[in-house]
């Protein structure tokens, strides 16, 4: 391996770390923004407001690292990743629309719930991923 590899090699393993970190990080500050304010802090509002401001901040720092983490990655990932996202867009959106319009209508007996959405996009893009490599193999 040249020189010119193994930092590229170096710098995708540092970005992907940063992208884990980052991502982990929203995951905790969204967790206590949601049980803290039940669980911790007796549904404060003040409190609940500045930790949701700091796991958007956090959120900001997310989307940053992983728009260098895409950056850092050569031509065919790149490329992988794009269409995936473009698929997981499509999917979540009308999948998405579909779901409220069901809730909106009376269609389904409960509310729609992000989450089930929050799901959907995540195994989409996971599944998205694995087509697309196992296409270029």
């Amino acid at each position: 391996m040249n020189k010119e590899q193994k930092f590229f090699k170096d710098r995708h393993k540092r970005n992907t770390k940063n992208l884990a970190a980052w991502t982990a990080l929203w995951v905790l500050t969204l967790a206590l923004v949601t049980f803290g304010h039940e669980l911790i802090w007796n549904q404060n509002s003040t409190i609940t407001i500045i930790a949701l401001v700091i796991n958007t901040a956090i959120g900001l720092g997310m989307i940053i690292a992983n728009i260098r983490h895409l950056n850092g990655l050569d031509e065919l990932q790149r490329k992988i990743h794009l269409e995936a996202m473009g698929i997981c867009l499509g999917v979540t959106l009308v999948a998405g629309i579909t779901y409220s319009t069901m809730d909106v209508t009376n269609i389904i007996s409960y509310d729609a719930e992000i989450s089930y959405l929050v799901i959907l996009m995540g195994l989409t893009y996971l599944v998205s991923i694995l087509i697309i490599n196992s296409r270029y193999k």
